[in-house]
C-alpha cells in the first residue's frame, strides 16, 4: 500500500543530464581585509567573476557577505602543497555587515597603535 505523496509540487523526472553545483563552506585564510573588499588563501583555485557567500569571523562576531572573484594566483608556498590567493569584491553588504567590518578594520587599528 502507497503512502498519499506529502510533497507540495510534482516532481518531473529528468532524461538525460541535468548538471549542478552545490555549495559547501570550505576552509580559507583571511590574508587581508576592508570594507570592500576581501583576500583569501584556499587549496584550490577561484573561478575569476564567479560569486561565493563568504563566513568571516571577526572577532567575536561572524557574518556572512557575498562577493566576487576578481583575481586568483596560485601563491608561493610550501613546495609540496600548492595554494591559491583571491581577491574577492564584496558586493552590496548590508548596513548591518558593513557595520560589523567596519568596527573591526577600527579595533585592528587601534590594537597595533596600543590604544
Amino acid at each position: 500500500m502507497k503512502g498519499k505523496d506529502k510533497r507540495g509540487a510534482e516532481r518531473v523526472r529528468v532524461t538525460g543530464e541535468l548538471r549542478g553545483d552545490m555549495m559547501v563552506f570550505q576552509p580559507m585564510l583571511v590574508r587581508d581585509i576592508s570594507s570592500g573588499g576581501v583576500t583569501i588563501e584556499t587549496l584550490f583555485p577561484m573561478q575569476i567573476e564567479s560569486l561565493h557567500d563568504l563566513r568571516l569571523t571577526l572577532g567575536k562576531t561572524s557574518i556572512v557577505v557575498k562577493g566576487r572573484v576578481v583575481h586568483s594566483s596560485s601563491s608561493d608556498g610550501d613546495q609540496n602543497i600548492v595554494s591559491y590567493r583571491s581577491g574577492f569584491e564584496l558586493i552590496d553588504p548590508s548596513p548591518s555587515v558593513s557595520r560589523v567590518i567596519k568596527e573591526f578594520l577600527e579595533a585592528v587599528r587601534a590594537d597595533r597603535r596600543g590604544v
